[in-house]
C-alpha cells in the first residue's frame, strides 16, 4: 500500500505545486478550523474597536456579550470561514504555477530575491482576488445589534444595491499592499528553509547504506 506522504516531503518536490497544496489542505483544514474559533472573536473585537465602538477589548468582550449574547463574538463567523478557507488555495497555487512559467522561463533554479518577488506577487493578487470576500466579512462582524444584513447572501445583495458592485472592492489597495509585502517575507522565508532542510536529508544511496 502506498505510504501518504506528509507535506514536508511533498513541499520539497518544486514541480508538484498541487502534491503540496492537496497535502496542505489535509493537514490544515482541522487546525485552521480550530484556530478560527480564537480568530474569529478576536477579529470582531479589532473590527469594533476600529470603527470606534468600543475603546478596549475587555470593554468590547463583555459589551458584545452583554447586549449580543456569545454568538455576537462570533458574528460574520460563516464570511470569516468563506474568505480565508479558500485564500491558502489560491494563494500556494499561484505561487506554485508563477514559479514553475518563470524557471521553465530561466532555465536554472531561482534565488531568494526571485522567490520573493514572485511571492509578492501571487499575495497580492490574492489579496485582491478575495477582498470582496473581506469587505462582506467585515460588515457582518461590524453590524452588532444593529443587524443590517441578515447573512451572508443579504450584505451582497445590499452593498450591490445601496453601494453599487464597486463597493465590494473598497480597501484594495491597502489590502494588497499589506498581503503582497507578507506574501513576499513568507515564500521568501519558505523556500529558503526548504532549500536548508532539503540539504539536512540524507539522499537515496546513504539511506541504502544505512538499512
Amino acid at each position: 500500500m502506498a505510504k501518504r506522504k506528509s507535506f514536508a516531503s511533498v513541499s520539497m518536490q518544486d514541480d508538484k505545486p498541487f502534491d503540496c497544496l492537496r497535502t496542505l489542505f489535509d493537514c490544515g483544514d482541522l487546525w485552521r478550523h480550530a484556530a478560527s474559533l480564537i480568530r474569529a472573536p478576536t477579529e470582531v473585537v479589532k473590527q469594533r474597536m476600529q470603527t470606534g465602538q468600543f475603546t478596549s477589548a475587555s470593554a468590547a468582550v463583555r459589551l458584545i456579550a452583554a447586549k449580543e449574547g456569545f454568538k455576537g463574538l462570533y458574528a460574520g463567523y460563516g464570511s470569516f470561514l468563506l474568505r480565508d478557507l479558500p485564500f491558502d488555495a489560491i494563494q500556494f497555487c499561484l505561487y506554485g504555477q508563477l514559479r514553475i512559467g518563470y524557471k521553465v522561463a530561466a532555465k536554472r533554479e531561482l534565488n531568494d530575491p526571485e522567490n520573493a518577488i514572485i511571492g509578492a506577487f501571487a499575495g497580492a493578487l490574492t489579496g485582491a482576488i478575495t477582498t470582496p470576500l473581506d469587505v462582506i466579512k467585515t460588515r457582518l462582524m461590524v453590524q452588532g445589534s444593529a443587524n443590517q444584513y441578515k447573512g451572508i447572501v443579504d450584505c451582497v445583495q445590499t452593498i450591490v444595491r445601496e453601494e453599487g458592485p464597486p463597493a465590494l472592492l473598497k480597501g484594495i489597495g491597502p489590502r494588497v499592499l499589506w498581503i503582497g509585502i507578507g506574501g513576499s517575507i513568507f515564500f521568501g522565508v519558505f523556500e529558503r528553509t526548504k532549500r536548508l532542510l532539503a540539504q539536512g536529508r540524507p539522499t537515496v544511496g546513504e539511506d541504502t547504506k544505512q538499512d
